[in-house]
């Protein structure tokens, strides 16, 4: 190789890694707030507001960060521990919960945007020491295993069972001319493909669907 070409490599690689170093440690320092256009309003938090959450029946008056997700504020500021942190991301479904009766995500959804509206979780589901159909089908039929999904799961089952009963169609729904599709396996499967067991006891949970629901198991 010749001379030349080779001082000239080695001068280039020396610049790259020394402009490598340089960038990591800017970026592990931080560069200063003014270099950033960063204003001193953007370093403070927002102020807390105060939240009133209707959870299972109960008044509960929250003074909460605006940021503050719904499940964040069932499980840190009212211990309902049911609903389970599974992706945060809103892709597993173990934090599903009942909002006036529909299903939702608890962690894709901010507790200052469900002011006084009526939320369900798991530990509402049950009328003082009577189980709802659901729970009881899923310890009947051993719907769950670890039983971290299980709230999401039989919440998620609650709410679909009502969209069903309403006449809502799914994506796998032949016939959108019934009042009320039919709950076969193939609609029970898409309705509750939001919700994922990575035990994978989906058989028992399609057993006490369809046991809840009144077809046979």
């Amino acid at each position: 190789m010749d001379d030349n070409n080779d001082t000239h490599f080695q001068v280039g690689r020396r610049a790259v890694i020394v402009s490598g170093t340089a960038v990591t440690a800017l970026c592990l320092t931080g560069l200063p707030r003014i270099a950033q256009g960063a204003s001193p309003e953007a370093e403070a938090a927002p102020a807390p507001v105060t939240v009133e959450l209707e959870i299972n029946g109960q008044r509960h008056v929250l003074k909460l960060d605006p940021r503050t997700t719904l499940l964040d504020a069932l499980r840190e500021h009212l211990a309902l521990t049911g609903s389970k942190k599974g992706c945060d991301h809103g892709q597993c479904g173990a934090c599903t919960v009942l909002l006036d009766g529909r299903r939702i995500n608890a962690c894709l959804t901010l507790a200052v945007m469900h002011d006084e509206q009526p939320i369900t979780t798991i530990e509402g589901l049950a009328d003082n020491e009577t189980l709802h159909p659901l729970q009881a089908a899923f310890i009947a039929h051993d719907g769950f295993q670890c039983g971290y999904c299980t709230a999401g799961q039989i919440c998620s089952a609650v709410g679909m069972l009502e969209e069903s009963r309403s006449g809502m169609p799914s994506y796998v729904t032949e016939n959108l001319a019934l009042a009320q599709p039919e709950l076969t396996n193939a609609e029970i499967r898409e309705r509750m493909s939001g919700n994922i067991c990575r035990c994978a006891a989906y058989p028992n949970i399609m057993a006490a669907i369809r046991q809840a629901a009144g077809g046979s198991a």
